[in-house]
């Protein structure tokens, strides 16, 4: 659970609000004219396009970070787990779950340095929407350089590294802190990182999330049932990638907090101002509306 990519709010609202002034310049102008400065809409694959998710507005995966086989797929299955499994190949980089017709959804994931620690099987007790996240005891006393400027936590939101949603892995009714997660680390996804436990594209998270309810199980494969079921290629599948490192102020700053937000907010705080009240009886600044 490393701290990766930065918040896409703002880019998102520039966007939005992108779209309302091309829409309002339409009008002004001929139809030739706006042919010529038509944008170029990027296309996305099935399933990874933007959407908008409890109020945030979660951009589409670009098509470069879902070239075969880094994109959710439904395989014949071929394992030794039983229907409603989780199975995590920390190896090949993927995740199924699995279906009662003999197939299963395959979706790619990324595994951190806790993620090929985890062994054995462990069951989902706890699932978060847009969670927050707070370095454990063990990033901060292991890694202090890194993790300490972050000690207070992240809350949930665009800015979290635990992205739009969170599995949380028990065993014995006790929390072993994995956690199967979304990420805004689109790179990382099919390799290794060098922190962090299972992550997803946010996509796919939510797509699993909506399936798999508290008492999951979740199952670990060796590395000797991955080169059985996957073959040697895919059992040593991706790259080690390096850590990368945020600056606290691109988290905590002023203007990150406010960017982190469900859009209707930021739009409400953009576009809607409270007028000054006229009259000389009061020196009370202009209030806001509820956001």
């Amino acid at each position: 659970m490393t701290l990766f990519d930065l918040p896409r709010a703002s880019l998102a609202l520039r966007a939005f609000i992108s779209v309302l002034l091309l829409s309002s310049l339409a009008a002004c102008v001929t139809e030739e004219a706006v042919e010529e400065t038509q944008p170029v809409v990027e296309t996305f694959v099935e399933g990874y396009g933007p959407i908008m998710d409890k109020g945030y507005a979660l951009p589409g995966v670009p098509s470069e970070y879902l070239e075969e086989p880094n994109r959710r797929t439904i395989v014949l299955y071929s394992g030794d787990e039983k229907p409603g499994t989780i199975e995590v190949d920390p190896y090949a980089k993927f995740l199924y779950f699995i279906e009662d017709d003999g197939t299963a959804i395959r979706y790619p994931i990324a595994v951190g340095r806790q993620g090929r620690s985890m062994r054995g099987t462990t069951v989902i007790r706890r699932k978060e929407e847009w969670p927050g996240w707070i370095p454990t005891e063990n990033m901060l006393r292991t890694e202090p350089e890194v993790y300490g400027p972050f000690a207070r936590g992240i809350p949930g939101g665009l800015r979290s590294p635990l992205g739009a949603r969170a599995l949380y892995l028990y065993r014995g009714g006790k929390d072993t802190m994995y956690r199967i997660h979304g990420t805004n680390d689109l790179a990382s996804i099919g390799n290794s990182g060098s922190a962090g436990c299972i992550r997803m594209f946010n996509h796919d998270i939510i797509h699993l999330f909506e399936m798999v309810p508290n008492g999951t199980k979740v199952v670990v494969r060796t590395k000797a049932d991955s080169i059985r079921l996957e073959g040697e290629d895919y059992a040593s599948r991706g790259e080690e990638l390096e850590a990368t490192r945020v600056d606290p102020d691109l988290i905590y700053s002023e203007e990150a907090v406010a960017a982190d937000r469900p859009l209707a907010q930021i739009l409400a705080d953009e576009l809607v101002k409270e007028p000054e009240e006229d009259t000389e009886e009061t020196t009370e600044e202009p209030q806001r509306g509820d956001t």
